[in-house]
């Protein structure tokens, strides 16, 4: 067998420089052998005659063992890798109860339009008589609806539209709630943060209205590879989860290499060495493959960086063959149903080679066995990243993964350190529905469908959800009667709850000239992607915004194709509300709280495609105000001054600040963008030197409480990340911020690697 990840890898490398190689790790990960258990004796032979007619000829013993799990009535989690075929396991129960009961009805959720609509085609292609399944969702026309209601026992769609479109109007639910049987709840481990908590009380308010109606459905969840998918299960479904973790699918072999760009001549904000983008080095990458004839997929963090990297290999490709480079697309969220399904067609289909992707592909559309993979800077947890990684591996022969390390703490301490890709377990999901700012308009919703009870709020969080309650009673959005709380007004509060917490209706991206909407863009997010100046990508094509009028939520542009990006920057202040704990080890204090942080966008960096910077321009933009939580630690004068001369603790500091934010995400389940931070050589509630790093959600998602309980672990992490990085004075890659407001000014790399050693020296 020809070694095929092992020949792609030396295709992408053939135009490196020789001793300027960008591998830093190269790990062969070796096959694994399929066991497989017999249909069980329940399942009605239609059912079993479709899915061997489909080329299911038996199930493998994870799916067998979730599938009869789910039969005799147990809450499920099947938690096992990409392509291992967890889709039967929850379609064997589901349809067999649907095929032998004709009043019997199922609900099917998923985090993504796309992957329902794929799960969909896969459930009709199979053709088990009796089942007639369908979608609901907002690419669903009006006039099917009605027939969607009626009619279908097996409804597929999305939290938003369970939210919005299925518990407000229960009444007109009646015939599929009262059968209500099974509720498969796919690819669960993206409900993570503040999505993952509203998604949790969500799940809570269906078991209650399904109760109401004499149902008490099973669920089965299906999730990638996570720490204690049983109890993040749990949690998300606040019910008892059963956990199927053995996973015993085949796998093809597969070539893992770790990769940091070169860095260039060029020079960054304050004389920075300058590294190839990650970007930059995808679309190579992505081009040297689909000219192997490879089909691929790069996964980019991005909408616009998913943009970017398909145009850069276009580029590439038209100046070696004008067929091959229109046979490279970009996928994202944003795009129409009908364009998100034609490519989707296309790469299943070879007519497309490259495609460069948000992380839309990353859940369980079917689309596996490509060649390759390429991960653009890691997705923020080590579940996405073998999410992604598992699209390639074609049986038979081996694929190839390449990690692209951004210019970043924690893609670059992880590609020196392949243990923490490669051995490390996979995170627990992070999710807090007890968080108040969840909590309230949750149980805001939930009065609105039913009345409320006592009983009702054990559920919903027992003391925490009794005081929101009593809050709510007092602002008069609900009335207390003897029967329990109702809601205390006419109109229905869903519309105003967005469950994915962007915080309100979307800001619409508008061409000026033509009056086309070409996107939308969150709320909480606007001042930051769709400021004055900024530059906006859509199906390849680029504009420059004109106006962000944030009263009316519309954002105006034209067309324009600069040769330069942009970055904003934005100013923080910080006051602390709240201790909630604190620990002392004599010099510093490492503490958790709630805390109010006021940010403004006060500019933009412009950059060439180089990553050179161009110039920074102003921008008069309103401050945002924020409550949430916070870890933070002091230290004393007298440690510091002993390592640390007095004119050089503010970039000392600000440095172990900018590390400590990049390197969270290793042990919190979040993003860099997810959380922020304030550094201040005397803080006024403090009254010392001080760091903070704070959630960047309403009341908070659990990743500052994550770092306070991880305080030793990530800080040294934080440590080794500044000292590892080879840089003179501090870059991109170790204590730089594409984000801070101050233009990384002042800032002391070795300043902040002695700070945290004080610090550790303390805590240890």
């Amino acid at each position: 067998m020809v070694d095929q990840g092992r020949r792609l890898l030396d295709r992408v490398l053939a135009g490196v420089p020789v001793g300027e190689s960008p591998l830093t790790h190269v790990s062969d990960l070796p096959q694994r052998v399929a066991s497989h258990a017999s249909w069980p004796s329940w399942a009605p032979e239609q059912v079993v005659s479709a899915f061997v007619s489909s080329g299911v000829s038996t199930p493998w013993e994870h799916q067998a063992a979730a599938a009869s799990l789910a039969w005799s009535g147990s809450n499920v989690v099947l938690a096992t890798g990409t392509a291992s075929g967890k889709s039967l396991a929850y379609q064997l129960p589901v349809l067999s109860t649907l095929s032998s009961d004709p009043r019997a009805t199922a609900l099917y959720l998923a985090p993504t339009k796309a992957l329902g609509a794929d799960q969909l085609r896969s459930v009709v292609s199979l053709g088990v008589p009796g089942v007639r399944a369908a979608s609901f969702d907002g690419d669903t026309p009006l006039a099917e609806r009605d027939w969607v209601r009626e009619h279908a026992n097996w409804v597929f769609t999305n939290p938003d539209m369970l939210h919005r479109g299925f518990l407000p109007r229960h009444s007109r639910w009646l015939r599929f709630f009262r059968r209500l049987s099974y509720v498969v709840v796919d690819e669960c481990h993206a409900y993570r943060g503040v999505f993952g908590s509203h998604v949790a009380l969500l799940l809570r308010r269906l078991r209650r209205v399904a109760r109401k109606y004499g149902a008490d459905p099973v669920f089965v969840l299906a999730s990638a590879t996570v720490s204690d998918p049983g109890a993040s299960a749990s949690r998300l479904l606040g019910a008892p989860v059963e956990a199927v973790t053995e996973d015993c699918s085949p796998r093809a072999s597969r070539t893992v290499a770790l990769w940091e760009p070169p860095l260039t001549s060029l020079a960054g904000e304050h004389g920075a060495p300058v590294r190839r983008s990650a970007g930059s080095e995808t679309a190579r990458i992505l081009a040297d493959l689909v000219v192997e004839g490879a089909r691929s997929l790069a996964f980019v963090r991005s909408r616009r960086g998913a943009e970017l990297t398909a145009i850069g290999a276009r580029r590439v490709l038209s100046e070696v063959d004008t067929d091959l480079a229109s046979r490279v697309a970009a996928y994202r969220s944003g795009y129409l149903p009908e364009e998100r399904r034609a490519l989707e067609k296309s790469l299943s289909s070879g007519d497309l080679l490259g495609v460069a992707t948000t992380n839309a592909l990353e859940l369980g559309v079917d689309i596996v066995g490509l060649d390759a993979v390429v991960v653009a800077g890691f997705p923020g947890t080590l579940a996405s990243f073998w999410q992604q990684a598992g699209r390639a591996g074609r049986a038979g022969d081996s694929a190839l993964v390449v990690f692209v390390a951004r210019d970043d703490p924690l893609d670059t301490y992880l590609v020196h350190h392949p243990a923490a890709v490669l051995e490390r377990p996979v995170e627990a999901t992070v999710l807090d529905p007890t968080n108040p700012y969840v909590l309230g308009p949750q149980l805001a919703c939930a009065a609105s469908e039913l009345p409320l009870t006592p009983a009702d709020l054990e559920a919903f969080g027992g003391p925490v959800a009794q005081a929101v309650v009593d809050e709510l009673v007092a602002e008069r959005v609900l009335r207390k009667r003897p029967a329990g709380w109702y809601w205390a007004s006419h109109d229905l509060p869903h519309s105003g709850v967005d469950i994915r917490g962007s915080g309100g209706d979307q800001v619409a991206v508008v061409e000026a000239d033509s009056g086309r909407m070409l996107g939308t863009v969150d709320p909480g997010s606007a001042c930051w992607q769709v400021h004055p100046g900024a530059v906006y990508l859509h199906q390849g094509s680029s504009y420059v915004v004109d106006e962000l009028d944030l009263e009316h939520g519309l954002a105006m542009v034209h067309a324009e194709e600069p040769e330069w990006t942009t970055q904003p920057r934005d100013v923080v202040d910080i006051k602390v509300v709240r201790v909630l704990e604190r620990k002392e080890f004599g010099g510093v204090t490492v503490c958790l709280g709630e805390v109010e942080v006021t940010t403004q966008v006060v500019g933009y960096l412009r950059r060439l495609l180089s990553g050179q910077v161009i110039d920074q321009i102003p921008l008069d933009l309103p401050s945002q105000t924020l409550h949430t939580r916070a870890v933070w630690y002091t230290v004393a004068d007298p440690l510091l001054a002993a390592v640390i001369e007095g004119r050089q603790v503010a970039g000392a500091l600000h440095a172990a600040e900018h590390a400590a934010i990049g390197l969270l995400p290793l042990f919190a389940v979040c993003d860099r963008w997810d959380i922020g931070g304030v550094s201040t050589a005397v803080h006024p509630d403090t009254g010392e030197a001080t760091v903070f790093v704070h959630d960047g959600h309403p009341g908070g998602a659990g990743f500052a409480d994550r770092g306070f309980a991880a305080i030793v672990p990530w800080l040294t992490a934080t440590r080794e990340a500044i000292n590892a990085c080879t840089c003179p004075l501090g870059c991109p890659s170790c204590v730089q911020s594409p984000k801070c407001g101050n233009g990384n000014e002042p800032l002391d790399k070795a300043g902040g690697a002695a700070v945290l050693d004080v610090v550790l020296r303390a805590i240890t």
